[in-house]
């Protein structure tokens, strides 16, 4: 006989409601780095330099460090990921790949620290407190907020990736199975951005 499933709690929904997002967001990002070569997914693709190897790289020390480190279950090879103290030598540290490092390999500790981190969700409070030493304000924060604040993150630079990709390639969309974009072929395309740039061009 079939015994009744538990409620779930209200932490645990939320908690699986967090993760879903994070999984959906950083799965966007990997997919835009898919098929490129090394050249490809290293190249500075605006002034800032901002590449979309790099966001991966430095996506997988943000995640580990706000929900790692900071409610103290450290990554456990942080040789692997940009320290603070290389990144006081040189501030752009995690937003790009050197030379000994690769895309393969980035993408593989990126994919570690997914499992990482949804095992420390998992296994604590979502009030667990934590301490963020580079801050300026409310230091003293939770695992809840922290999970929040890389979301945000993570959805940022997954809109920079968005543009990225396009300018290389013209690929677009939101995920593998949905483009959340209308179904036009090429020539719409330029028809709507024409459209666009008609309208733009009556304003000075």
């Amino acid at each position: 006989m079939n015994q009744p499933r538990e409620a779930e709690s209200n932490e645990d929904f939320q908690k699986r409601i967090l993760k879903k997002y994070l999984r959906s967001a950083r799965e966007a990002l990997v997919w835009k780095v898919e098929n490129l070569s090394e050249r490809e997914a290293r190249w500075p693709r605006v002034p800032s330099g901002t590449n979309l190897a790099g966001l991966i790289k430095h996506m997988a020390s943000v995640e580990a460090g706000y929900l790692g480190d900071v409610v103290g279950r450290p990554w456990p090879t942080p040789e692997e990921l940009v320290s603070l103290e290389a990144l006081e030598e040189d501030p752009q540290a995690d937003f790009y790949l050197t030379t000994d490092e690769t895309l393969a390999g980035t993408l593989d500790v990126y994919r570690r620290v997914w499992a990482f981190t949804e095992e420390n969700i998992d296994v604590l409070p979502l009030d667990t407190r934590g301490t963020v030493p580079w801050w300026s304000d409310n230091t003293d924060t939770t695992l809840f907020r922290l999970v929040v604040h890389t979301l945000e993150d993570l959805s940022r630079h997954t809109g920079h990736a968005d543009i990225l990709r396009e300018q290389h390639d013209g690929a677009i969309g939101l995920s593998r199975g949905n483009l959340n974009l209308p179904d036009h072929d090429r020539r719409e395309r330029e028809a709507y951005v024409e459209k666009l740039s008609t309208i733009a061009s009556r304003y000075p």
